[in-house]
């Protein structure tokens, strides 16, 4: 946990409290009082968002080396080998968990591929392959495998770990956070 994670927890709590004190004040038929709060709150936010956003702008991508674990609090993923054939990469995975007492998935967890001109290749459909959701108990790990199609052109190739749809909450709104959509995207670079 960093201090940006506290502060988000921090700010998430003023929040929680002060929108209550905004609905009682309006309640209480204290209305002038409750706008100056939530218009004082509102800028309070908008300058909290322009600093996360300004910072996932402005952080350069992170390039983890094949082997080292990347992980979102105890959810860990690890590029353990990459083989490349003709057009076809074959990336072989670890998932695991650092928890000590709970089981844990990292919902919206995805890998894709992307070249040095930034497309994008998704693995290709393999309904035996452990996806990479899969429930893990505490201390777990297990081996999958990702198969990716690249064009001839492709140059530069790297394995991309991320997250889509809602599942970026809250390390969407926490300053530096790989979670946030305009942050570039955590690589591994492939041989």
């Amino acid at each position: 946990m960093t201090i940006f994670d506290l502060l988000f927890i921090l700010l998430f709590l003023t929040s929680v409290i002060t929108l209550i004190c905004v609905a009682v004040n309006a309640f209480r038929g204290r209305g002038a009082k409750a706008l100056r709060t939530l218009r004082t709150y509102a800028i309070c936010l908008a300058i909290y968002l322009a600093v996360v956003f300004a910072v996932a702008l402005a952080t350069p991508q992170r390039i983890i080396p094949l082997g080292e674990a990347h992980c979102f609090d105890d959810w860990c993923i690890t590029v353990e080998h990459a083989d490349h054939q003709a057009n076809t990469y074959t990336v072989d995975l670890q998932l695991s968990s650092r928890a000590k007492r709970v089981t844990m998935r990292e919902n919206g967890a995805l890998v894709y591929l992307t070249d040095d001109q930034g497309r994008r290749f998704d693995p290709a459909p393999d309904p035996s392959a452990i996806p990479i959701d899969v429930q893990l108990q505490p201390g777990e790990a297990v081996e999958t495998k990702r198969s990716f199609t690249v064009p001839n052109d492709a140059h530069g190739v790297g394995l991309v770990l991320a997250h889509q749809g809602f599942f970026c909450f809250p390390g969407c709104f926490i300053i530096g956070d790989d979670g946030n959509p305009l942050h570039k995207r955590t690589i591994v670079p492939l041989p």
